[in-house]
């Protein structure tokens, strides 16, 4: 990928494009999908529209019992136990899977954490580049003989806008020179598109194409580290909790890029693309102000991404995708 393939492909889809209008007229019988996150705001709204249209959906949750009464009326979900901050808790839920399923067509990469406070998690590493990226990195390549094994499977990671804040800070990633919670999101959210990029490279031999995106502007559980006075005088809502920022998408809305993502046949034979509005994102500027779209340069670059991969690779001892 290059960023001369980051070029719209004129979907008929655009920003107020529900998940339901992505899905209509897909059959997923027999298909099998993991989706992380799976039981909350975006999530829940991406494991409805999978099952309703036939899959068969595996739900990791840290909180099993809640994941587990949020799914309670949605047919063909089955949830396994998972911490995303926890490496071994991820490898745990990776060999449960691999127990019970033979192959696998999707992995959605939904679950999150935003502008949190400095949290340190394993052997002191900074909680939302964890939670964000290396668990997800963890589990993709922990399954990536189950997606191997479906012959054209899809990984499809969420971004965010959050991306432009930053791009890799080589030489300090964990912030141990001072926390800045925004740039933490930010770097985590570049990590995220790196992450599909290099993963598409490596997996194209095997028919695993790698997607990466930015959902939208949605009020969903992911704000729920923030206070409410910082959502308020960032124009999101007014004082009683209504959302006011016109360009917010309602959580249907915000799950049909990633449903597009993973079903699309305009993205048959592509990969590590960068999509917003169930559309190919095209590069921006240094400048560009973050809510005009698009994504940065850094995000897409091929060098960038394999050096995050073996950065990754050697932080979490992750079995690499080559095995």
């Amino acid at each position: 990928m290059t960023s001369t393939d980051q070029q719209p492909l004129n979907s008929p889809f655009s920003a107020a494009t529900t998940a339901q209008d992505v899905m209509s007229g897909h059959d997923l019988s027999g298909m099998t999908a993991v989706v992380t996150g799976g039981y909350s705001g975006l999530g829940l709204e991406s494991t409805r529209a999978l099952t309703a249209a036939g899959a068969r959906v595996v739900v990791p949750a840290r909180r099993p019992e809640a994941a587990r009464a949020a799914l309670r009326d949605v047919k063909g979900s089955e949830v396994v136990l998972m911490d995303l901050t926890d490496l071994d808790s991820v490898r745990s839920a990776a060999t449960h899977i691999g127990d019970r399923i033979g192959r696998l067509d999707l992995l959605m990469a939904v679950a999150g954490v935003m502008a949190t406070p400095e949290r340190r998690v394993g052997p002191g590493w900074e909680a939302q580049l964890t939670a964000n990226h290396f668990g997800h990195f963890t589990l993709a390549c922990e399954l990536y003989p189950l997606l191997a094994a479906a012959g054209g499977s899809r990984v499809v990671v969420n971004s965010s806008a959050g991306h432009t804040l930053t791009d890799i800070r080589w030489n300090d990633p964990h912030f141990r020179t001072g926390y800045d919670k925004w740039l933490a999101y930010g770097q985590a959210k570049t990590a995220n598109a790196l992450f599909a990029v290099h993963l598409d490279a490596l997996g194209e031999r095997d028919g695993v194409r790698a997607f990466a995106l930015h959902p939208g502007k949605i009020i969903t559980g992911l704000q729920r580290e923030m206070t409410f006075q910082e959502q308020i005088d960032r124009g999101w809502v007014d004082e009683d909790g209504k959302v006011v920022d016109p360009d917010f998408k309602t959580p249907s809305q915000g799950a049909a890029t990633g449903l597009w993502a993973a079903t699309s046949p305009l993205l048959d034979g592509r990969g590590g693309l960068y999509l917003e509005d169930c559309e190919v994102a095209p590069v921006s500027a240094p400048d560009t102000p973050m809510d005009v779209g698009g994504v940065r340069a850094y995000a897409t670059d091929p060098d960038s991404a394999a050096r995050l991969w073996e950065l990754s690779l050697a932080a979490t001892g992750a079995t690499p995708t080559n095995r």
